[in-house]
């Protein structure tokens, strides 16, 4: 190999690496076109119709606490939960005669005794109870129909049978079309009673 062929082969060997390396940073060079902001929209937070909303029921909460009032509770509370609402249990309440655990419904009322106070037991209706719930005509048995003040099995059973052949009360005065119920009892039993959920 002369000289000359030895200049043209490394001439052609620099001109080969300079086109290499242009086509090279060509092709790595990023694109200079306008940058793309990528928007992503979430949809709004709806409520599911699956999801139920929470009820909120009414309960009458006195005797032995620190603040008796009416108080809008949570579908499904219990008495302690009342209780608490009510500012605690008062230092002379007697917590052993109050079901804590006991479910609460609409319209009820949860009565705290103090100590020494009378309270009712299963053999003695005539003092009040410590816990009075309203009975729901639209669900209640022949037994609890019968708890009622003035109503005995059979006009309980007059209840039962109105509404199945007339669907449920709509309202508490209702239960005055069953057959035995007029203006005086409805007046011993409308306080104990509600169509409720």
């Amino acid at each position: 190999m002369n000289r000359l062929q030895l200049i043209r082969t490394a001439f052609l060997v620099v001109v080969g690496a300079i086109v290499l390396w242009v086509i090279y940073t060509v092709l790595k060079r990023p694109d200079p076109g306008p940058a793309l902001m990528t928007i992503t929209l979430q949809p709004r937070p709806t409520l599911d119709p699956a999801t139920p909303i929470p009820a909120l029921i009414n309960v009458y909460v006195s005797g032995a606490v620190n603040q008796p009032d009416v108080y809008a509770l949570p579908a499904g509370s219990l008495v302690k939960d009342a209780v608490a609402m009510a500012g605690g249990a008062a230092v002379d309440a007697d917590l052993d005669h109050v079901n804590l655990a006991l479910k609460l419904n609409d319209q009820m009322q949860v009565y705290v005794p103090r100590k020494g106070e009378a309270v009712a037991t299963p053999n003695n209706r005539s003092a009040s109870a410590a816990i009075m719930a309203p009975i729901n005509i639209n669900t209640a048995d022949l037994d609890e129909l019968d708890k009622l003040p003035g109503i005995g099995p059979s006009i309980a059973q007059a209840i039962i049978d109105y509404r199945t052949q007339n669907g449920p009360f709509k309202t508490i005065e209702d239960i005055n079309a069953v057959k035995g119920i007029g203006d005086a009892l409805f007046a011993k039993i409308k306080d104990s009673i509600t169509v409720g959920p």
